[in-house]
């Protein structure tokens, strides 16, 4: 049975940046947004990308595409996604970005909150953690309806990685990176499955074998950026299921950014950890098992967000 589509399904980006407007394709070609609002400093520019995306609709689903500077836009917003601010560049860790995108999300937020207050908002922006939980603290939103990407993309890529061991698709592999979407993060191999048995009980499969493959999640962003610059088409996608996610009551598990409250005894920090995603948002956290050492690594993660809220 297919999950109820609602009514407006009005999507707005703030930040048309690359990160911004892939998401903004990826939406379209996914046929799930019915309104999509395009928010930038540079209407000029924008105008440009309204039409571009415009001229392929003949191919794609019916969808009203709106490119704006104006923030009373945002009224009957469904789900806001926030891409704005500095990206990192060849040698940057996301947490150097913190000062610079803060102040943008101290900027939008309010303008979100007085113009689309039922909203949900997803952050893209880096560094994620320090951005969701400062959005949080000033917004007065309810617990859930703010939240960010996270370690959805590392988790992917960790999962990609697993499979090339593995020889299954990624889709089978059921196995998280929590904790800080930057170089704290940790994979919880521990409760990690496939096909119902453990992932470390696999043929093929070995400890060494999962740390590499983390290993290779954790650089990945760096050889990226190396490389081309940024990273914005898997971003994108990620962005995109969870956006589906909401607007159709998905009820999905992602391991997303949200402010912690007694999740293994820490509070008062945003980071990853898996949560179900529907239309009100997240809508709970599941508290799975982790080993000792992962707890630690927990921890960890926690320590190193902190020092920088």
């Amino acid at each position: 049975m297919s999950l109820p589509k609602y009514d407006s399904n009005k999507v707005a980006i703030i930040g048309c940046g690359r990160v911004g407007m892939s998401t903004a394709f990826a939406l379209l070609l996914r046929g799930i947004p019915n309104e999509l609002l395009l928010i930038d400093r540079s209407e000029a520019k924008i105008k440009g990308e309204e039409l571009d995306l415009e001229h392929g609709m003949s191919f794609l689903g019916h969808a009203r595409v709106h490119a704006s500077e104006n923030y009373e836009d945002l009224k009957d917003t469904d789900v806001v996604i926030i891409a704005a601010g500095c990206s990192q560049k060849p040698g940057d860790t996301r947490l150097d970005l913190t000062d610079g995108n803060k102040k943008i999300i101290q900027d939008v937020i309010p303008k979100i909150v007085k113009y689309a207050p039922e909203a949900i908002i997803i952050i893209i922006s880096n560094p994620v953690d320090i951005l969701v939980y400062e959005a949080y603290k000033i917004s007065g939103l309810p617990k859930g309806q703010i939240f960010g990407t996270g370690t959805t993309l590392d988790t992917s890529r960790f999962r990609f990685h697993l499979s090339e061991y593995l020889k299954v698709s990624p889709k089978s592999v059921h196995a998280y990176v929590l904790g800080e979407h930057g170089d704290s993060s940790f994979p919880a191999i521990s409760g990690a499955t496939v096909g119902g048995q453990s992932l470390l009980s696999m043929p093929n499969m070995t400890e060494e074998k999962a740390k590499n493959a983390y290993q290779k999640t954790r650089d990945a962003a760096y050889k990226i950026i190396a490389s081309k610059g940024a990273t914005y088409y898997a971003i994108a996608v990620a962005a995109s299921d969870l956006v589906e996610a909401v607007l159709r009551n998905g009820q999905q598990v992602f391991p997303v950014s949200i402010p912690l409250h007694n999740y293994y005894g820490h509070s008062g920090v945003a980071l990853s950890v898996p949560c179900i995603v529907g239309r009100s948002g997240v809508e709970q956290t599941i508290e799975i098992k982790l080993s000792w050492e992962e707890k630690q690594q927990l921890e960890k993660s926690v320590n190193t967000l902190k020092q920088f809220l």
